[in-house]
């Protein structure tokens, strides 16, 4: 549309406008009205830009595209998200993991601790374990004997110093036997006290996967998990768990979780 010919009677809705007696813009941010006078999500001053939207909804604040219309860059109010390429910017990745020999001597039926960074977790033969319950154990105590010393138990601790939420989690497994087990793990967040022996408290899951029916050391198997509860507040403690049925063989696995900040 062009002004050209137009007169102002049938154009000035169609004009954008700061509604400040003629002053123009000032130091201090105004929106930007049409000739009606109805707000617009454009604030402007003279230092400064502030975009606000009438209604935080699904439709994107902000959105760049390329030529071909796909969108490069894009806010969405709605969500709280701020995403590139179509991933969140605040986007990171953790990593848990064990190998071969720090699956020896897990039993079946129960959950073990898994590395955090892949530290190594054995500690003269000792394996940290949350019980053999349908998922690991809410609960953690310390205490001076072997599998719950507090050395142990750390390494396989993951502080979350922000609020999060996670996006995705998987992991690739292979096996040292030539015959598998069927296996499982858990991503469950705690409550930690520090200096307490009661060390971590009210455990929630927040992901997990279906069961690997593995063959054995001749495949590599990947799997896709389901997160149960994506967000994650500060100082929460993530931990990551293993579980065979059997023990026909060891295991190295790797972990790795997806999240941004939120």
């Amino acid at each position: 549309m062009s002004l050209t010919g137009k007169t102002i009677k049938d154009s000035y809705k169609d004009i954008l406008q700061i509604d400040n007696s003629n002053s123009g813009i000032s130091t201090s941010v105004q929106v930007v009205k049409d000739g009606a006078g109805n707000e617009s999500a454009l604030y402007l001053g003279d230092d400064q830009v502030r975009i606000v939207p009438e209604n935080d909804d699904t439709t994107s604040l902000l959105s760049i595209r390329d030529k071909d219309g796909d969108t490069i860059f894009n806010v969405d109010t709605s969500n709280d998200l701020v995403q590139a390429l179509g991933h969140n910017v605040t986007t990171q990745y953790a990593y848990f993991g064990m190998d071969a020999s720090n699956h020896q001597g897990f039993l079946a039926n129960t959950h073990y601790l898994v590395a955090f960074n892949n530290a190594g977790l054995k500690s003269g033969g000792s394996n940290v374990d949350f019980g053999t319950g349908t998922d690991p154990d809410n609960t953690f105590t310390t205490a001076n004997t072997a599998t719950q010393y507090a050395a142990q138990l750390v390494l396989g601790m993951w502080r979350v110093p922000d609020d999060i939420t996670i996006d995705s989690v998987t992991h690739i497994e292979g096996a040292y036997g030539a015959t598998g087990d069927t296996t499982r793990m858990h991503l469950k967040s705690f409550t930690f006290n520090t200096g307490s022996t009661s060390c971590l408290t009210a455990g929630a899951l927040l992901a997990h996967n279906s069961d690997v029916t593995n063959d054995g050391n001749e495949q590599a198997y990947l799997s896709s998990w389901t997160v149960d509860s994506a967000n994650v507040d500060a100082d929460k403690v993530v931990c990551c768990f293993w579980r065979a049925d059997s023990v026909n063989s060891d295991y190295s696995a790797q972990v790795i979780v997806k999240y941004h900040l939120r």
